[in-house]
């Protein structure tokens, strides 16, 4: 699979929404938090075109509940090297469309680094086209697999993560480590 950097769509949100209510169908209570990240969450940054979801569930469950709720047809679940959390791929006519990432609801859902990064850029616009090119670049010369694209964007992302966490007074952190 190759990465394929494409333009913001603003439809992303809307997608993500419609998404989120199939969620909760899908988790109801359980779900206490439900957020779009990643680069389609940020306005005007160009990105691949799979929406990034945080679920945040109480309580956390075994990898098999999660399988059981979701059809696996759809939503298959992805094994990675993420420790405290289990990612399912979302598949729209067999178009990898969205990423769920199910971790545990804590008081520190909202410090972790995806979500300062996707505020920072918010809030920084001048920093969204340099993130574009750093991702069409990486896709370009490592898009081949996820794992070499993610690697060859950790550079920027920890200098945004850094001076995202200096601005709320948090200590520095590795971006590997959340």
């Amino acid at each position: 699979m190759k990465i394929e950097i494409v333009d913001y769509n603003p439809n992303w949100t809307k997608d993500f929404e419609e998404e989120k209510i199939n969620l909760l169908h899908f988790l109801g209570s359980h779900a206490v938090a439900i957020e779009h990240i990643g680069s389609t969450a940020i306005p005007n940054q160009r990105a691949k075109p799979v929406i990034d979801i945080f679920i945040g569930v109480s309580p956390f469950e075994e990898l098999s509940y999660y399988q059981h709720i979701f059809n696996a047809k759809e939503y298959r679940y992805t094994l990675t090297d993420m420790i405290g959390r289990y990612l399912f791929a979302k598949y729209t006519n067999e178009v990898w469309t969205y990423n769920l990432h199910i971790l545990p609801y804590n008081k520190e859902f909202y410090l972790r680094n995806e979500f300062l990064l996707r505020d920072y850029l918010r809030e920084h616009p001048k920093l969204v086209d340099e993130y574009g090119e750093v991702k069409e670049r990486a896709a370009m010369e490592n898009g081949s697999t996820m794992e070499a694209y993610t690697r060859e964007k950790t550079e920027f992302i920890q200098k945004v993560i850094d001076a995202a966490r200096k601005e709320k007074g948090l200590p520095l952190q590795s971006v590997w480590e959340s």
